[in-house]
């Protein structure tokens, strides 16, 4: 990368941003380990050595009769009798860190749920007996990775008709601005409370809705961009020289235009993120077996001596939005070509 070039000195800024700079590899670290979180907390073991045989219960499904029980059914490794199986002489078994997925009951808590943090949940157990340190490790991941699609369709649409504004202006300009006037007023929360008594809540309904309006807020950047640049002599020179309106807005205009829509991603992020939350803590989001951000918070407001509920998920979610505001405020002062 040439040191002299606008994006290398971008790239220079941004890591002189230290704050930015150390938020961007905590969310990757963090990120990164959701991914693998049926490694770092799961109710089955990851290997397992039996009677000679090695078996891999993280990807398999074994009956209990595999490791000497009387029934057929899928193996509770939690179960006393199956963990005193493979501790004898000759067994073993590799553990996750957890030893709890985001959906596994604790039968075997001595307290009663919700359960405070203990040596056996290190965060505690919610109103139903499941592990809170694994419902919130799976639920980060389910809230990046549905922040990350309502970003990635919301850029996609909000760049498409920000350029096609933009570029032809006029009667398209005029034709989209009254459209987005009459879409925006839409009860946004209305259609969702009649879509969830139609339909059973899931993510890929609260990623369509979401998404259909989701873009307008950043086409009124991509279009104040292409305003701008469309008259420039660069535009002009193609448009001259008889290049396609497809090619000119491709190659011409939309790279000079990316700079809102690089600055605006992290807080895009985090506000998609904060949507589903707030979704799921009024009961709107995903059902109750997916583990989700919202859904914690709603039990620690049903359950307030269950204080361990609501610290944790509050942290978690406010680490999370801290982090993504501070990449954001580092990209904002990286594109700004003001700066030194």
């Amino acid at each position: 990368m040439n040191p002299q070039s606008p994006s290398a000195r971008a790239w220079l800024r941004f890591r002189a941003n230290r704050r930015g700079w150390w938020s961007l590899w905590i969310f990757l670290t963090l990120f990164g380990l959701s991914l693998v979180a049926e490694v770092i907390s799961n109710d089955r073991p990851l290997v397992v050595s039996y009677q000679g045989q090695v078996y891999f219960p993280v990807v398999q499904d074994l009956p209990e009769t595999v490791f000497g029980g009387d029934f057929s059914t899928t193996t509770d490794y939690l179960d006393p009798f199956i963990s005193a199986q493979l501790e004898e002489p000759g067994n073993w078994a590799v553990y996750a860190l957890n030893r709890y997925q985001h959906q596994t009951l604790n039968y075997f808590s001595q307290r009663p749920n919700p359960a405070p943090p203990s040596a056996q949940n290190l965060l505690g157990t919610d109103d139903r007996g499941r592990d809170i340190f694994a419902r919130l490790l799976y639920g980060f991941r389910v809230s990046v990775l549905f922040g990350l699609a309502l970003t990635a369709i919301g850029v996609i649409l909000g760049i498409f008709f920000g350029a096609l504004q933009g570029y032809f202006a006029g009667r398209t300009d005029l034709f989209f601005q009254r459209f987005i006037e009459v879409w925006g007023s839409v009860p946004e929360l209305y259609l969702l409370i009649i879509l969830a008594s139609m339909f059973e809540p899931g993510l890929l309904i609260l990623l369509v809705i979401l998404s259909a309006f989701g873009w307008m807020g950043l086409s009124d950047y991509v279009r104040a961009e292409f305003l701008r640049n469309r008259g420039l002599d660069y535009a002009t020179a193609a448009r001259a020289m008889g290049l396609s309106h497809a090619r000119i807005i491709w190659r011409h205009l939309l790279p000079n235009s990316l700079t809102p829509v690089i600055a605006f991603l992290p807080f895009r992020m985090s506000a998609s993120i904060l949507a589903l939350t707030s979704l799921d803590f009024l009961g709107l989001g995903v059902p109750a077996s997916t583990p989700s951000l919202g859904e914690l918070l709603a039990q620690g407001k049903d359950n307030l001596d269950a204080w361990w509920i609501t610290a944790s998920t509050f942290g978690v979610l406010v680490g999370l939005l801290l982090l993504l505001i501070f990449i954001g405020e580092a990209l904002r002062d990286a594109l700004d070509t003001r700066r030194g």
